[in-house]
């Protein structure tokens, strides 16, 4: 009896891990799960990964709003294995493997009513967090600076966003 309340335990803490990582990028607003989504998108590109990913957490949201429904925006944010194949659609039944290192993203994009904008190119870099250095994070924050932002106006990485 003790074997089965076990593999019960660990199979609905395992659903409820899944579930708050949907909450999670559930509760993110539209503009930032669409840069979620294309970094996602890019990550599967990839041939070297084989396991389907879902978003974890924002590390840092910021955006600027300079008017006429343009925004531009920042997102750093953590992605995390499952133990579903690459391309799995239904991600509900997916549940996180921990033997993995978790992928933290930095992304930059101008949107146009909502929309992600081709120019300037979205920027977004992704990388194994084990594998993150100082240097590449400087690297993000610089790209994303030097977006092509109206003369005199502030910087993205400047703004006040939510956590």
């Amino acid at each position: 009896m003790a074997p089965l309340l076990l593999l019960l335990l660990f199979t609905v803490g395992a659903l409820f891990s899944c579930s708050d990582a949907q909450e999670a990028y559930n509760k993110l607003p539209e503009v930032y799960k669409k840069g979620v989504d294309l970094a996602l998108e890019k990550l599967n590109l990839h041939a070297g990964i084989q396991h389907h990913f879902l978003f974890l957490r924002s590390v840092q949201q910021s955006d600027i709003e300079p008017g006429f429904d343009v925004k531009y925006i920042y997102h750093h944010f953590l992605l995390k294995a499952t133990k579903c194949p690459k391309g799995t659609v239904d991600s509900t039944g997916c549940q996180f493997r921990n033997d993995r290192p978790l992928i933290d993203c930095g992304i930059c994009y101008k949107t146009l009513a909502g929309e992600i904008e081709q120019e300037p190119k979205p920027y977004i870099h992704c990388v194994h967090r084990t594998a993150l250095t100082e240097e590449m994070k400087e690297a993000r924050v610089q790209h994303c600076n030097s977006m092509s932002y109206s003369n005199g106006a502030p910087t993205l990485l400047a703004s006040q966003g939510e956590t």
